[in-house]
């Protein structure tokens, strides 16, 4: 472990060292007989894997700054973002993995473009030490929210069928028979955020603040963008629920007012 400036270095010994916390966690699956001991083995893996990957990939990309790199790798990230938010429902309609990432496009840049040039003021607005991390967080936070928002609309839709199509068959509106399911959907999708806004800096202690700790800033400025971030999670989550319900609410009720039930199936797990 060697000292600098900024934050202590760690050196491949010290993550070796690391994890025996993991180990712990394998020996209690172990001793309890919870048969996770394998998956927990692979995701330590993949985690060690993914990370020293994308440590390379964003040297490589800090390095050049240009737009293209940026770009190349904020299309990458939207696309696993999308696909990781549909694979986590239950249940799925034709195109929604495309609903998705059409949602997480929108919502990414806005969201992450309005913080890097009216907040940070960054120059250039794509400089990678900030768009990139930023951009990840939103897509982190919004696929969670998504897959929720999804999930809740489409078992509601599923398991109300009948309540739904009765009420278009007695003259209400398909906005009128979805209005209902919308809404706890969106609701549903936006409890993470606001759970996660209420007890921080109590309870947690979130890894944007908590990095900039450890690498030396000054606690109170390491506050203030993590309350930026707080805020541009929040709204890229409450954007990203409503526009995933309302996509879906176009595909599934069709002109004529009827519910197209059929296209919604359960996923295979």
């Amino acid at each position: 472990m060697q000292a600098s400036a900024g934050a202590i270095q760690l050196s491949t010994f010290d993550l070796a060292m690391a994890t025996i916390l993991v180990l712990v966690a394998g020996l209690v699956s172990l001793a309890l007989r919870l048969q996770l001991e394998k998956r927990l083995a692979l995701a330590a893996l993949r985690t060690v894997v993914q990370l020293l990957l994308i440590g390379y990939v964003l040297k490589a990309v800090f390095g050049w700054g240009s737009l293209l790199a940026v770009s190349i790798l904020a299309a990458v990230m939207i696309v696993a973002a999308s696909r990781a938010a549909v694979q986590r429902s239950n249940r799925s309609i034709p195109g929604v993995t495309w609903l998705a990432f059409g949602t997480l496009v929108i919502v990414g840049l806005v969201t992450t473009l309005t913080v890097t040039t009216l907040v940070i003021s960054v120059t250039p607005w794509y400089q990678p030490r900030y768009f990139i991390p930023l951009l990840g967080m939103v897509l982190g936070n919004s696929l969670t929210g998504i897959s929720l928002c999804l999930d809740t609309l489409l078992e509601t839709l599923a398991e109300r069928r009948a309540e739904v199509e009765m009420e278009l068959s007695l003259g209400a509106t398909r906005w009128e028979a979805a209005r209902t399911p919308l809404r706890e959907a969106v609701r549903r999708g936006m409890i993470p955020i606001i759970n996660a806004m209420m007890v921080v800096g109590i309870v947690s202690l979130p890894g944007m603040m908590t990095g900039q700790i450890l690498a030396g800033a000054d606690p109170l400025a390491a506050v203030k963008y993590q309350v930026v971030i707080m805020f541009m999670i929040a709204a890229a989550t409450s954007l990203g629920c409503i526009g995933t319900a309302l996509l879906v609410y176009r595909r599934l009720f069709n002109e004529k007012h009827q519910l197209r039930a059929e296209l919604i199936v359960r996923r295979e797990n």
